[in-house]
C-alpha cells in the first residue's frame, strides 16, 4: 500500500464545502472520484479538516491510500487537473508519505486568512472572494482586539451550535491584521479551530472596527463563553484556508 499527500486549491463559490454531502458537488467528492477514475481503483481521500460552503483554499491538505505506486507525479497532476479545473479545483502538489502520515491528525498547525474589501464601490473582480464593507473600519482598534484572542483560551463564544468538538479550548498562536490598499487581511494560526470559529471572530472584530462595540465590550463577549452574545459570523466567501503545516 502507498500513501500520498495532495495540496488542493479551490474556489468554493459553487461548491458545497470540502466534505461529501448528500447533494451538490464538494471538493472531496470531485477529487476522490477523479483519482479513482485515473487509478482505476476505489479511492477515499481524507482532508486536514472541513471547510464550509463558499469557503476557498490556497492550500488544503489531504491524503489517500492506493495499491499502485504513482511513478510520474507530474503527469498524474496534469491528468487530475484536466478534469478538476472545470470546477475551479486544482491539485497543486503531490508527495509520497509514510504510512503513519494522516492529513488531519498529524497536522501541527492550520493557517486561515480572512479578506475584507473596505471601500464604497461594490467589487467586480473580487465578487465572492472578499467581504465587502462600505463603512470605514478602524483597523487600529481591530488590531487591539486580535491581541486579546492570542494564547490558550476558551473559545466557546465563537463555537457553532453544530460543532461537536469535545473541548472549546484552543491555542491561537498567531492573530494579526494587515491593510493592503483597500483590503484588510486577518490571519489566524492554530493547531485546530472550532467550527465557525474564524468567521465568528472576524464578525466580532468587524463590530469593533465599526464602533458598534468598545474594546471592553469585545473582551467581555469573548470571555462570556456565550454564543448568543457573539456578533453574526462573517460571510463564508471571505475565508481562505492558506496552509496546513506538519
Amino acid at each position: 500500500m502507498h500513501k500520498y499527500q495532495i495540496i488542493i486549491e479551490y474556489d468554493g463559490t459553487n461548491l458545497y464545502g470540502f466534505q461529501i454531502q448528500k447533494k451538490g458537488n464538494t471538493v472531496q467528492k470531485l477529487v476522490q472520484s477523479t483519482i479513482s477514475k485515473i487509478l482505476k481503483e476505489k479511492i477515499k481521500i481524507i482532508g486536514s479538516g472541513r471547510t464550509d460552503r463558499g469557503v476557498h483554499s490556497w492550500g488544503q491538505s489531504a491524503h489517500f491510500d492506493t495499491k499502485k505506486k504513482i511513478i510520474n507525479t507530474r503527469k498524474f497532476i496534469q491528468s487530475l487537473n484536466f478534469f478538476l479545473n472545470k470546477k475551479l479545483v486544482s491539485i497543486i502538489e503531490i508527495k509520497k508519505r509514510n504510512l503513519n502520515f494522516h492529513a488531519r491528525y498529524t497536522a501541527k498547525e492550520r493557517i486561515y486568512e480572512y479578506i475584507i474589501l473596505n471601500r464604497l464601490a461594490s467589487p467586480s473582480i473580487d465578487k465572492n472572494k472578499a467581504w465587502h464593507i462600505r463603512k470605514k473600519l478602524d483597523i487600529e482598534i481591530m488590531k487591539k482586539g486580535t491581541s486579546k484572542l492570542l494564547g490558550k483560551n476558551n473559545f466557546r463564544t465563537f463555537q457553532a451550535s453544530n460543532c461537536y468538538s469535545k473541548s472549546p479550548i484552543r491555542t491561537l498562536t498567531k492573530s494579526i491584521i494587515k491593510k493592503r490598499n483597500e483590503k484588510i487581511l486577518i490571519q489566524f494560526k492554530s493547531k485546530s479551530f472550532l467550527r465557525n470559529q474564524v468567521r465568528s471572530m472576524v464578525g466580532c472584530l468587524v463590530y469593533l472596527g465599526q464602533k458598534k462595540w468598545s474594546l471592553k465590550k469585545f473582551e467581555s463577549v469573548f470571555k462570556s463563553r456565550k454564543r448568543k452574545l457573539c456578533a453574526p459570523p462573517a460571510p463564508a466567501h471571505g475565508l481562505y484556508l492558506l496552509k496546513v503545516n506538519y
